[in-house]
């Protein structure tokens, strides 16, 4: 049961994205519109389809661990780097003097996906167990002499609650432990779990986001595969175009967004800089996105707040660019702020950074933060050209737009039917 007087914020932001590698550089990229989608440079892509992504450029996970602390480095896939950095750089933002925490007290909430496997890793083994035969496998060369060239260490790289694990390890977090393993919408749910159990005072203090990267070759391909990519090669600033009625596919990305949250109580009396304040959840399955649940969840965050639909000054919206998606999503946000005059606008953040997957969440939710604790402007969404009859829903985009209610609804989705809903509140 939540206690009456238990009040979560967020004292810090830590960004790691295509269009900067903190808060500051991240929000003012979103200030002069600059786009993060680039022709990917870690790999030859040249083979693919789709040649485009929101890749972080000079990325390099030692610039964010101590000398001592690098050696783990080795058993971190790249999405486990970046939480990493994600969350040191929180912890900066926020001004946090950890001796100074309870570290019983201090919980780890972390969103995560499915990692793909480093080439480097496997190719030694694959090679050996390959015959002469494109696309066979001897399984028995591979049982004897392949797998014993694999590092034994291998799988701890591409656990997925290795991004909990490392971040608590690294900042001795022993409180409450836990990984979201649920795609597009895993950081968000992570925020709203540590939000009820900062309510629940079952912990002070929290490092809460996501991290994931889909840019490798391996991953890659399974993605132009199986997903609704668009192939925009030629003008990847133009790609990723959620709402708008020409939009094509999604765009993969990469990066992670770590939030400080914290009790009041506790942030203030470390003194610490309030951003803003979560004051309500919600969260609803939909199979196969069918129904109303993106609605339903949307519904129950509102009344967590106690607010209404009429107090929301935009929403921070998940924005994927498919056809069917973004056309599903606005009929839901259409359901329950249709009603509302003047209408509640929708940003899309994914059409500046992509589709960070796991990290998405967190990530696009420290927009709109930074938007509330700057006294606005929100950002506009970019490549929203022409309204599509088939998204009933006002789209800001072209120009910034000064904040003038004091809540932000954040939604994210699985294109399975998991859905979440976040209200920020502005902090005054």
């Amino acid at each position: 049961m939540s206690t009456p007087s238990r009040r979560a914020v967020i004292t810090g932001i830590g960004i790691i994205s295509p269009i900067g590698l903190d808060a500051a550089s991240y929000w003012h990229s979103l200030r002069e519109g600059r786009s993060g989608i680039r022709p990917i440079q870690s790999f030859d892509a040249s083979g693919l389809p789709v040649r485009i992504a929101g890749e972080i450029p000079h990325f390099n996970a030692k610039d964010y661990l101590e000398k001592e602390q690098r050696k783990s480095l080795r058993v971190m896939a790249r999405t486990i780097q970046l939480a990493v950095a994600g969350a040191q750089r929180a912890l900066d933002d926020g001004q946090v003097d950890k001796s100074k925490l309870d570290p019983t007290r201090f919980g780890v909430e972390f969103g995560a996906g499915l990692i793909a496997t480093e080439l480097n890793d496997l190719i030694e083994a694959a090679c050996v167990s390959a015959n002469c035969q494109p696309g066979r496998v001897d399984l028995e060369k591979w049982g004897e002499q392949g797998i014993p060239l694999i590092q034994p260490l291998w799988m701890l790289k591409y656990l997925p609650n290795m991004l909990a694990c490392h971040v608590s390890i690294l900042h001795d977090a022993r409180g409450p432990n836990n990984s979201i393993t649920e795609s597009d919408v895993a950081s968000l749910l992570a925020l709203g779990e540590a939000y009820r159990i900062l309510l629940r005072d079952q912990a002070d203090f929290f490092l809460v986001g996501g991290a994931e990267s889909k840019i490798n070759p391996l991953s890659m391909v399974r993605q132009c595969l199986f997903e609704h990519l668009s192939r925009r090669n030629e003008e990847p600033t133009k790609a990723c175009r959620p709402f708008d009625r020409w939009r094509d596919g999604l765009v993969l990305g990469e990066g992670a967004g770590v939030f400080v949250v914290e009790d009041l109580e506790h942030a203030r009396r470390r003194g610490a800089r309030i951003y803003a304040e979560i004051v309500g959840f919600g969260a609803a399955f939909d199979p196969g996105m069918r129904g109303d649940g993106l609605a339903r969840a949307i519904d129950a965050a509102l009344a967590d707040a106690g607010i209404g639909p009429e107090e929301v000054d935009h929403v921070n919206a998940h924005g994927l660019s498919t056809p069917e998606s973004d056309a599903w999503e606005a009929r839901s946000l259409h359901k329950v702020f249709g009603s509302c005059s003047p209408p509640v606008p929708v940003f899309a953040a994914k059409s500046y950074i992509g589709n960070l997957g796991a990290g998405g969440g967190t990530t696009e939710l420290a927009a709109s933060v930074l938007a509330m604790s700057n006294n606005g402007p929100v950002p506009p969404t970019l490549n929203y050209e022409q309204a599509d009859p088939d998204c009933p829903i006002e789209v800001l985009s072209r120009e910034p737009r000064p904040m003038t209610r004091p809540h932000v609804v954040k939604v994210s989705f699985t294109q399975m039917g998991q859905c979440a809903a976040v209200v920020v509140r502005q902090w005054s």
